[in-house]
């Protein structure tokens, strides 16, 4: 069974609402989880867009959520995380959910979550690369979910 990702919000590869963006609320939007491979000990979530003009820019990352996660409610950069989870550092320079806000143009938001044999343990505040090095050979499986914002 492959890691499957939904949100009550909006469909995959459709137009993300505006609550959940810079122009809107800035919310985090709410995310459910299924397919979890057995032997996942944590989960890790990073949000990109790859369509920023300057590269990749990092609007999420989470890590070490528990097992047993079966999503994330709205607005979850707000609230506290569960178990020893930990936001990691956004493009934005800050330790939080960080919404669409292109520049010009539709941009593709990809929401990936990997199941990682083992918790990373970092310090929250990590950026996105070293969430990543510490999951290189740790990843059981991974799922994606994408939304596109325009402004």
């Amino acid at each position: 069974m492959a890691i499957t990702i939904t949100s009550a919000a909006f469909d995959d590869g459709k137009p993300i609402p505006k609550k959940y963006t810079c122009d809107g609320k800035d919310l985090s939007p709410p995310l459910a989880f299924s397919g979890l491979p057995g032997g996942t000990a944590s989960v890790a979530l990073i949000c990109d867009d790859p369509d920023a003009p300057g590269g990749t820019f990092t609007h999420w990352v989470l890590f070490d959520l528990p097992p047993d996660t079966a999503g994330l409610e709205e607005g979850m950069a707000a609230a506290t995380l569960p178990g020893k989870a930990a936001h990691g550092v956004n493009s934005f320079g800050k330790a939080t959910y960080g919404g669409p806000c292109p520049p010009g143009g539709t941009h593709r938001y990809y929401f990936t979550l990997y199941a990682l044999d083992r918790e990373l343990g970092l310090d929250e505040g990590v950026d996105k690369d070293a969430v990543l090095h510490a999951m290189q050979g740790h990843v059981l499986d991974k799922g994606e979910f994408m939304g596109t914002y325009a402004r």
